[in-house]
């Protein structure tokens, strides 16, 4: 009787601990890789997804513009590359810009459902930001 309480409570205890390591897993801290998806530009005109691109690398490609928006900007086109991870939820790369064809130091940053992507130039001393919010 007493070697079925013990087994018994051995067996509560591993349930019990299972348990609670999905629920930590579930509700833990934003991963990383969190940023992967669709994202849409705060003037909702274009939409780029993220994703996993080789040697730890994030990079970001065109997949929609909206219906009669000007712009030399092709879909498919990558316009975020070799960004890599630099802390938690922050990445540093490269912006290729479709409206000039230059490439720029990038930074972008995820907090909650919200993305924002910096490009610079000039060492960083002129540099324009864009907020993006999750599409998918």
């Amino acid at each position: 009787m007493i070697r079925r309480v013990v087994l018994g409570a051995a067996f509560a205890a591993a349930i019990v601990s299972a348990v609670m390591s999905l629920f930590v897993v579930a509700t833990g801290p934003a991963r990383a890789d969190d940023v992967a998806g669709t994202w849409l530009r705060e003037t909702g005109l274009s939409k780029v997804k993220f994703g996993p691109c080789g040697g730890g690398a994030i990079c970001g490609h065109l997949v929609w513009i909206k219906p009669g928006t000007e712009t030399p900007a092709k879909l498919g086109q990558r316009l975020f590359f070799d960004m890599k991870a630099t802390g938690p939820n922050a990445w540093s790369g490269s912006y290729s810009n479709p409206d000039d064809g230059k490439t720029y130091a990038a930074k972008m940053s995820l907090s909650g459902g919200t993305l924002t992507t910096e490009g610079c130039a000039m060492g960083g001393m002129i540099c324009r930001s864009s907020t993006w919010t999750r599409a998918n």
